[in-house]
């Protein structure tokens, strides 16, 4: 081709010249002017003067090498991924987090407060609030009426946990669960908080726990993602917090490390299957082109995002076949639905999705999280929360039970928590029968089992109020690095330059693994 056959040749001030003998630009896979120019106007001052200094060690290279020497050591030099190797014996292989969005209350799950019977409606001490900033839900409240859950504990299993009588099935594994009950974060509000937890930073674009374990880690399946997520139906809509795909991402690391989102339904990726007319050849033969030309704009560009998109296509094809065979519960036996519940038979549910994720982990999908929104109770909490806990029991102790037997419980972490607390005193009216809770990030409780945890025990403690931490805080940060180390992961090696940084899940501030939890 010349310069005169080419639609491009008036944009050849944008290209340049790469190797080989006398080569001319178009001799190059052609990139159209709006997408160059769509590239020029991303390139930031300091990306422009780092490749400037790369480019000096291109030039030289592309004399020795040759075009296709100069592709291979490009897409080397730019590879997005460390060598994937533990950093030393993992106990954990794949998790499920169970992540109960809108914060359920501590005072009616997991710690128990029973001197609040004694202070009812009585105002929370000053000494105790310590001049801590409200929301300005319940800062304009002329008093702050203690309020303890209607609720009744007891005692479950050997290590004589105290449970709410809202979580009867779940009791009957506690002795499989580590409940940590001195968690605390910066954030107030839900946005910032479900950030942190999800991501390890209250500002949105940054990767997600699932990303940064499938970027150290990779696939176990080559067949299915392997970060998928699930948003499941809520029993009830009161205070629902919006959820949004920056939960899930994979921000500054490569997009094949964000969440597949599994939708309820009988197309739970959307645009999988193939259109009317069109057949599995015939798609391979369209992917296959496709790829053919992006490995040729790779060779051009050498933009690593290239290769990640030709990942995709490749996933895309293969989950043609594997999500319907992972869809299909028709082999499920009756077990299985009595253990799980009525409601597993309908897509989307909570029930549903814990049974899917059982399946997930079973193909070896490192991490899967599912969403269940609607425990933000500022009001009304004695009905919403029975509400949720009906809708969540049954299956959370159903997956723990459906793992152990399976023998998947010992290689798969599980989790459950939401993103910050509640408050001890009432928001809004205080009556016998009903009350809200503010938000409170100063301590909340969560719970993990199976994947290295040691089993039928606490981590913890907080005040009579359940309002300070007297004894062992676990920050965000030491959770994310306690999770990580689980998978043989130091929260330290696992880090990616970005923004003149050296960033990680753990952030620069210290972390610390918790030792005292890990079997």
């Amino acid at each position: 081709m010349t310069p005169n056959d080419n639609p491009f040749a008036r944009d050849h001030d944008l290209c340049s010249d790469h190797c080989g003998e006398h080569p001319t630009v178009w001799d190059l896979p052609h990139v159209p002017l709006g997408l160059k120019r769509e590239w020029l106007r991303l390139e930031t001052r300091r990306q422009f003067l780092g490749k400037g200094v790369q480019a000096l060690g291109w030039a030289g290279l592309a004399t020795l090498l040759g075009r296709n020497g100069v592709a291979q050591a490009a897409e080397s030099a730019m590879a997005t991924r460390p060598a994937l190797v533990p950093n030393f014996a993992p106990k954990a292989k794949r998790a499920i987090y169970l992540f109960m969005a809108g914060s359920p209350s501590q005072f009616e799950t997991w710690d128990y407060k029973p001197m609040l019977y004694d202070m009812v409606d009585k105002d929370l001490p000053e000494s105790v609030r310590g001049g801590q900033v409200l929301t300005g839900m319940t800062a304009s409240q002329a008093r702050f009426p203690i309020a303890p859950s209607i609720y009744k504990f007891a005692q479950h299993g050997k290590a004589g946990h105290w449970v709410s009588e809202l979580f009867p099935h779940t009791a009957k594994v506690v002795d499989e669960l580590c409940i940590l009950k001195s968690l605390h974060t910066e954030a107030i509000n839900h946005e910032p908080a479900i950030l942190q937890i999800t991501t390890g930073n209250m500002f949105p674009g940054r990767p997600s726990l699932g990303s940064w374990l499938s970027y150290g880690l990779g696939a176990i399946n080559e067949e299915l993602p392997t970060f998928v997520v699930m948003t499941s139906k809520m029993p009830h809509r009161t205070n629902v917090q919006a959820l949004s795909n920056r939960l899930w991402s994979s921000g500054f690391l490569s997009p094949e490390h964000a969440a597949v989102a599994l939708r309820a339904g009988s197309d739970p990726v959307l645009h999988l299957n193939n259109p009317k007319g069109i057949d599995g050849d015939v798609r391979r033969a369209m992917i296959s082109g496709v790829n053919d030309l992006n490995r040729q704009l790779f060779e051009r560009v050498g933009d690593p995002e290239i290769n990640a998109r030709i990942h995709q296509y490749e996933m895309a094809f293969r989950m043609q076949t594997s999500v319907p065979e992972l869809t299909d519960f028709s082999n499920e036996p009756a077990s299985t639905w009595d253990l799980y519940g009525p409601k597993a038979k309908e897509p989307g549910t909570y029930a549903y999705n814990c049974l899917m994720a059982r399946r997930l982990a079973e193909r070896g999908v490192r991490f899967t999280q599912i969403f269940l929104r609607s425990w933000d109770q500022h009001s009304n909490l004695p009905k919403n929360i029975r509400l949720m806990a009906e809708e969540s029991d049954q299956p959370t102790y159903a997956l723990l039970t459906d793992l152990k037997r399976r023998g998947l419980l010992d290689d798969t972490l599980v989790i459950w928590g939401g993103e910050f607390g509640r408050t001890c005193y009432s928001q809004g009216t205080l009556t016998a029968e009903n009350y809200g809770r503010d938000h409170h990030p100063r301590c909340f409780s969560m719970w993990m089992a199976g994947g290295g945890i040691k089993p039928g025990t606490t981590f913890g403690e907080t005040d009579d109020f359940s309002y300070n931490i007297v004894k062992d805080p676990v920050h965000i940060r030491d959770l994310h690095a306690t999770i990580l180390h689980l998978f043989g992961l130091d929260h330290n090696r696992l880090s990616v330059k970005f923004g003149g940084l050296d960033s990680r899940l753990t952030g620069v501030l210290p972390a610390q693994v918790i030792d005292a939890i890990l079997a």
